[in-house]
C-alpha cells in the first residue's frame, strides 16, 4: 500500500500543482463573479431608484398638468407632423390632433382672423428663426361660428448637427374664463366712465333744473302783491303751483335714487289690490293733464286683483312711468292698465302716443342720469328708480317703442 502511494505520488508529480491551479482559478472566478454580481446588484438598485424617481416625477408632472389644465404636444419640423401627448384642458370639444397629424390641417380649425398670425409665428419656430412661441387665438368648434379661446407656448427641444430644429414641444390651455373676465372688466370700466360722464352732465344740468322752477316760484310770488286783477292773480297762483310741483318732482327723484340701494333689502310685502293702486295713480295724473289735448285711459279687466308685493315701491315705479309718459306726450292719449300673462304673471303697462324712443336708446334709458332728450326737463333718474324697485320685487321692466309712434313701458311681476 505504501509502495503504491509513493509510486502514484512519484509518477504524477504535476497533478498537485494542477489541482492547486484549478482551485485558485475557481476561487478567482468565484471572487470575480461575486464582485460582478455585487456591481450588478448596485446598478440594478440604482436603476430601480431612478425608475422610482422617474415614476414619482411623472406623477408630479401629471398632477401639475392636471392642476393647471394644460395639454402637451410635440411637433416634427422635418416631416411637419403634430401629436398631442396629454390633454387635461377644461371645456368640451377641445381640439386635439390624432397622432402624426399634418400641420396644414390645423389651420382650418383656427378663427380666420387669428389663423395667419399663428401660422407665421409657428413657421418661424419650425424654421429655427425664433426659439420661443407664444400665441393667443380662437379655435372653431363647428361651422356654426362657435369658438373658444386658447393660449399656447412652444420651444425647440432638439436640433440636428446643422442647428435645424428636429423636435418642438409645446403646451396649450383654454382661457375662456380669463377672456370673459377681461370682457367684463372692460365693460365695467366703460360703464364706470359712462357713469362718471353722466354724473358730470347731471350735476351741470341739475343747477338749471332746480333754478328754473325756483325762479318762477320766487318771481311770480313777488308779483302777487302788485297784481290787482283776480284773474291775473289766479294765473300767477296756478303757475306757482305748477312750478312747485316740478320742483318737488326733482327733489323726490333725487331722494328716491339715494334711498333705492339702501332700501333694496327692506321690502315690506303685503296683500295689495293692484286695481285700487293703479286707480289712485290714474286719478292723481288726471288733474295734471289737459283733457282737451291729452286723454288719460285706464284698462282694468277685473275690478279687483290681489297680489303680494311692496305697495309703496310698486306705486313709485308705476308713478315714474306715468310721469315719463306725460312728459313726452304732447297730445293723443296715455293708457294705464294691466293684463294677466300665462296665468302666473301680472303685466302692468303704460302706453302713450308720444314721440317714441330710438332702438339704440331703449336699454340705456333705464340707466342712471340718462336723458335721451336734453331739452326736456328732468333728472334722468325716474326710470332708473323704477327699474331698481321692480328688480327688487323680483320682476322685470322694459319698453317697446318706435320713433314717432309712441311707447309702451311694461312691468312683469309674479302674482305670488
Amino acid at each position: 500500500m505504501v509502495g503504491l502511494l509513493l509510486y502514484t505520488q512519484t509518477e504524477n508529480w504535476y497533478l498537485v500543482p494542477m489541482l492547486w491551479g484549478i482551485g485558485i482559478l475557481i476561487l478567482v472566478i468565484l471572487i470575480v463573479t461575486a464582485y460582478l454580481q455585487r456591481r450588478t446588484g448596485i446598478r440594478l438598485n440604482h436603476e430601480l431608484q431612478e425608475l422610482d424617481k422617474a415614476r414619482q416625477s411623472n406623477i408630479e408632472y401629471e398632477f401639475i398638468l392636471r392642476a393647471m389644465k394644460i395639454a402637451t404636444w410635440h411637433m416634427d419640423p422635418v416631416n411637419r407632423l403634430c401629436s398631442y401627448d396629454a390633454d387635461f384642458r377644461d371645456g368640451k370639444n377641445s381640439y386635439t390632433t390624432t397622432p402624426d397629424t399634418p400641420l396644414e390641417m390645423m389651420w382650418d380649425y383656427l378663427e380666420k382672423n387669428d389663423s395667419e398670425r399663428v401660422r407665421v409665428a409657428l413657421e418661424d419656430l419650425l424654421a429655427g428663426r425664433t426659439n420661443y412661441y407664444h400665441q393667443v387665438y380662437r379655435v372653431r368648434l363647428n361651422n356654426k361660428g362657435l369658438t373658444y379661446w386658447e393660449e399656447s407656448y412652444a420651444t425647440i427641444a432638439a436640433r440636428d448637427d446643422d442647428g435645424r430644429p428636429t423636435k418642438i414641444v409645446g403646451t396649450s390651455m383654454r382661457i375662456d374664463e380669463q377672456k370673459q373676465m377681461e370682457i367684463d372688466l372692460i365693460n365695467a370700466r366703460n360703464r364706470a366712465e359712462e357713469s362718471d360722464r353722466l354724473k358730470t352732465a347731471f350735476l351741470a344740468n341739475m343747477g338749471h333744473e332746480i333754478r328754473t322752477p325756483l325762479n318762477a316760484i320766487v318771481g311770480f310770488a313777488d308779483l302777487l302783491p302788485v297784481v290787482e286783477s283776480e284773474e291775473d292773480r289766479n294765473q300767477l297762483i296756478e303757475q306757482i303751483r305748477m312750478n312747485n310741483h316740478k320742483l318737488l318732482q326733482i327733489i323726490d327723484g333725487l331722494v328716491s335714487m339715494s334711498k333705492v340701494e339702501a332700501e333694496a333689502k327692506s321690502l315690506v310685502r303685503s296683500q295689495t289690490d293692484v286695481v285700487s293702486l293703479l286707480k289712485e295713480i290714474a286719478d292723481s295724473f288726471a288733474a295734471l293733464v289737459d283733457p282737451s289735448v291729452l286723454v288719460l285711459i285706464t284698462e282694468f279687466p277685473y275690478p279687483e286683483l290681489m297680489i303680494t308685493t311692496d305697495a309703496a315701491k310698486l306705486t313709485e315705479a308705476v308713478h315714474n312711468l306715468m310721469e315719463n309718459a306725460v312728459k313726452f306726450t304732447e297730445k293723443g292719449s296715455i293708457t294705464l292698465g294691466y293684463e294677466l300673462s300665462e296665468g302666473d304673471h301680472l303685466r302692468i303697462f303704460v302706453r302713450d302716443t308720444g314721440k317714441g324712443i330710438a332702438q339704440e336708446d331703449q336699454q340705456r334709458i333705464f340707466e342712471r342720469f340718462v336723458k335721451v332728450d336734453e331739452y326736456i326737463p328732468g333728472t334722468g333718474l325716474g326710470l332708473s328708480v323704477a327699474k331698481s324697485h321692480i328688480n327688487n320685487l323680483g320682476g322685470q321692466i322694459g319698453v317697446e317703442s318706435e320713433l314717432g309712434k309712441g311707447s309702451t313701458f311694461w312691468i312683469d311681476l309674479p302674482l305670488v
